[in-house]
């Protein structure tokens, strides 16, 4: 099973990486997601004060935890009908592991995708097959990836796509998950959750959500499920068998910040201002924005190889990710990432103008 595994990505951008850091001002780097942000205090402190932690957590969540997320689901999300919740180390090791927890043999992927979709199949030894937008032309799975807003692409499904994919489900009884953990940085489009399409009806649905970029909390590892409870359960079991469960500090920090909005506003604010900066600057070099409605993602190009793009911007000491990692048809985008300080943003602006 190891060997059919694809090549780490990220390896192939090392050389992209050393030459952008060869530049006199040094690297900024665009590719990697990953959250520069400091995770707000309010949150360090609950962590700090849950740090006694002698006792084993349990798979399950705290009360005060689900209870937490149950009510961000009905308010935030528009969740109803009946669901439960279920608290998991992080959203990749949830996308990695499901399809064998669910022993799935055919799993359905966004034809331009967040790669660890694909990986999870693999692992599970399932068929990972690539699908348009359009659920119609969808063929029988046991599982179906749903993504959005989308990376890398950010591109937001309408309520209409959605509701295909959820029609899709119920007529093949198969399980349909959204990947919604950038749901709360809109832009020029607003996200709709699927749990607020079901009308009540979440058989076979879920919802995966995480802190990692909402809350600045990647290094925490926190994230969590909503939807069908019969499914839950089966999750849930495996899980408590296996010993995967959230530490307990950290669902502590969890449960404080989803009590509070002000905080993801403020980071919305930050993401969408380093968009609005960095996007016309590379338009003016000859970049075509496409999509980049919402989430942490500019989706560009200048209609040539990805790595020719990523390798003209290495030379200004700009790294950025190649297309192809997501897909065959992302073989002439590269996705850049808002994750960086606004002053590296500032800096990435004055080099493209240059």
């Amino acid at each position: 099973m190891r060997s059919s595994l694809p090549d780490f990505p990220w390896d192939a951008l090392a050389p992209y990486g050393d030459k952008a850091r060869a530049h006199p001002g040094g690297i900024i780097d665009l590719s990697v997601g990953t959250p520069v942000d400091p995770t707000p205090e309010f949150i360090q402190t609950a962590l700090r004060d849950a740090s006694n932690s002698p006792s084993y957590p349990v798979t399950a969540g705290t009360p005060e935890l689900r209870t937490a997320i149950t009510a961000w689901a009905k308010s935030r999300l528009g969740a109803t009908g009946d669901f439960d919740v279920l608290p998991v180390i992080g959203s990749k090791e949830l996308v990695a592991w499901l399809p064998t927890i669910l022993e799935c043999k055919k799993v359905l992927i966004p034809e331009i995708a967040y790669p660890t979709y694909h990986v999870g199949a693999l692992i599970a030894q399932a068929h990972s097959v690539p699908v348009p937008i359009s659920a119609q032309s969808w063929p029988s799975a046991d599982l179906a990836w749903l993504n959005s807003p989308s990376n890398p692409t950010g591109r937001v499904h309408s309520l209409e796509e959605i509701k295909e994919c959820i029609a899709w489900s119920r007529a093949n009884d198969a399980v349909l998950i959204s990947d919604e953990c950038y749901l709360e940085f809109e832009h020029s489009a607003a996200p709709t959750s699927i749990m607020a399409l079901t009308q009540g009806d979440n058989k076979n649905i879920l919802a995966l959500h995480s802190l990692s970029k909402r809350s600045s909390m990647a290094g925490y590892r926190a994230a969590f499920l909503i939807g069908d409870s019969s499914l839950i359960a089966k999750i849930r079991e495996l899980r408590k068998h296996a010993g995967m469960m959230v530490s307990l500090p950290v669902q502590k920090a969890m449960t404080v910040a989803l009590g509070d909005d002000s905080h993801v506003a403020e980071q919305r604010g930050r993401y969408n201002a380093r968009r609005d900066a960095l996007r016309p600057a590379l338009e003016a070099c000859g970049f075509k924005i496409e999509f980049s409605d919402a989430g942490l993602y500019i989706w560009c190009t200048r209609d040539e190889d990805a790595w020719t793009s990523v390798d003209w911007l290495a030379e200004r000491g700009i790294l950025a990710t190649p297309g192809s990692f997501y897909g065959e048809k992302g073989k002439n985008h590269i996705r850049i990432a808002m994750t960086v300080t606004d002053a590296a943003i500032k800096d990435a602006v004055n080099r493209l103008k240059a």
